[in-house]
C-alpha cells in the first residue's frame, strides 16, 4: 500500500503562531517539519561568525550554498540579533533562490512535509495540498513575544517589541522578491482571540477539508 505524500504550507507574519501550529500539525500527521525562517537565520549566523559583512552578496550566496537543512539549531538561531541579521540577507534574490530550492527538496520526501515561513504557499510550494495563512493583530503578537521572552528568563519592553514587529511586517510585505502575502487559495486563520488548542483544531479542520477535496478530485479526475 502506497502512502500519498501530504504537503502543508503555512505562512504568516512574525509571532502569529504559525510555528507552533506547524509543529503541532507535523506531529499529528507524522510529517517532517521545516521552519524556513531558520534557513535564512543560518545564513546570517554563518556570515556573523565568519566575520563576513551582511551586505556582501557574494559571501551571503556562498553561505546559502553551505547551509545544511538537517543541522539547523533552533536554540542557537532564535537569538534576536540573528533574526535581525537574517532579514537583511533575506532580501538578496540569489540567496532566496538557493534556499527555496533546498526547501523544496526537503518537502519532496516520500511522506511530504510541513513548511512554515513567509512565501511557502506563494513561492516555495504553490501546489501544496493545504495552505494556511496565520495572522493576529500586531498588539497580540507583541504580547506573545514578550511572554515568550519572559518565560525564558529574559526582559524586554512591550513598546519596543511592537515597534520591531511593525518594522518586520513592513519589510516582509514590502520587499520586491517574494513578499509576505496570502496565496490566492490559502485559508486565512486569525488567532488573535484563539487559544493554542482552538487554533490547532481550526487548522486541522482546514487541512482535513483540503485533503478530502484533493482525494475527491483525484478519484473523479
Amino acid at each position: 500500500m502506497t502512502v500519498t505524500p501530504l504537503t502543508i504550507a503555512i505562512d504568516g507574519p512574525a509571532a502569529s503562531g504559525k510555528g507552533t501550529l506547524a509543529r503541532r500539525l507535523a506531529d499529528y500527521y507524522h510529517l517532517p517539519y521545516l521552519d524556513t525562517g531558520l534557513t535564512y537565520r543560518a545564513v546570517a549566523h554563518m556570515l556573523v561568525t565568519r566575520g563576513w559583512p551582511l551586505d556582501d552578496e557574494a559571501h551571503a550566496i556562498e553561505a546559502a550554498r553551505l547551509v545544511d537543512l538537517s543541522g539547523l539549531d533552533r536554540e542557537l538561531l532564535s537569538a534576536h540579533e540573528v533574526a535581525d541579521a537574517a532579514s537583511r540577507v533575506a532580501v538578496i534574490p540569489e540567496v532566496r533562490r538557493i534556499l527555496v530550492e533546498k526547501q523544496r527538496g526537503f518537502a519532496a520526501g516520500p511522506a511530504g512535509a510541513v513548511l512554515d515561513g513567509r512565501d511557502i504557499g506563494t513561492v516555495v510550494l504553490p501546489a501544496a495540498d493545504a495552505k494556511l495563512y496565520i495572522t493576529a493583530s500586531a498588539e497580540v503578537r507583541a504580547a506573545r513575544r514578550l511572554r515568550d521572552i519572559e518565560s525564558r528568563g529574559g526582559r524586554a519592553d512591550l513598546a519596543e517589541i511592537l515597534a520591531d514587529i511593525r518594522r518586520r511586517d513592513e519589510r516582509d510585505t514590502g520587499r520586491a522578491d517574494s513578499p509576505l502575502k496570502p496565496a490566492a487559495d490559502a485559508h486565512l486563520l486569525d488567532t488573535s482571540e484563539m487559544s493554542i488548542e482552538a487554533a490547532f483544531q481550526a487548522a486541522k479542520a482546514i487541512v482535513e477539508d483540503a485533503v478530502a477535496a484533493r482525494d475527491k478530485a483525484r478519484h473523479t479526475g
